[in-house]
């Protein structure tokens, strides 16, 4: 697991908390937001987005790793989710978390930025399905060349 600054461990944190404001939650009423760090040392915020169809949600850890991807990021080494009692990540997103920083530091904030709980990702799912399982364990990193 990384180690992570005071300062970075608070910057994450409060971006975090700021993001929250903009979470799309009319319905679950339970506003979520996150920021996750990149290897390369960027910050990406995310918030869930509810939808009228339930299951075409999305929460907030995914949209941070989501926007970090679609900038080129490929390794996420610390996230920190903030939500109003402090709830931890689904398991989908746990997923999608160890699929890009297996290692990384998750911080647990609540909606006043007090952090509640810091741990790992391997402590919050041991045993996650990844490359090794698949016939073909090496993740393309780019999409193919167009042809011509």
């Amino acid at each position: 697991m990384a180690e992570l600054s005071d300062a970075l461990r608070q910057e994450l944190i409060a971006t975090a908390v700021h993001a929250r404001r903009w979470a799309y939650a009319p319905y679950s009423h339970y506003a979520v937001g996150a920021a996750v760090l990149t290897a390369s040392g960027r910050i990406y915020n995310g918030v869930n987005v509810e939808n009228a169809a339930y299951p075409t949600g999305i929460c907030a850890e995914r949209v941070a790793v989501f926007k970090a991807v679609s900038e080129g990021e490929r390794q996420v080494t610390a996230v920190a989710v903030v939500t109003e009692n402090g709830g931890l990540p689904c398991g989908a997103c746990r997923q999608v978390l160890s699929e890009f920083g297996p290692q990384m530091v998750v911080l647990i904030a609540d909606q006043e930025g007090r952090l509640l709980k810091e741990t790992s990702m391997t402590d919050l799912l041991p045993g996650p399905f990844g490359p090794q399982d698949l016939k073909n364990p090496q993740p393309r990193d780019a999409p193919p060349s167009p042809q011509t």
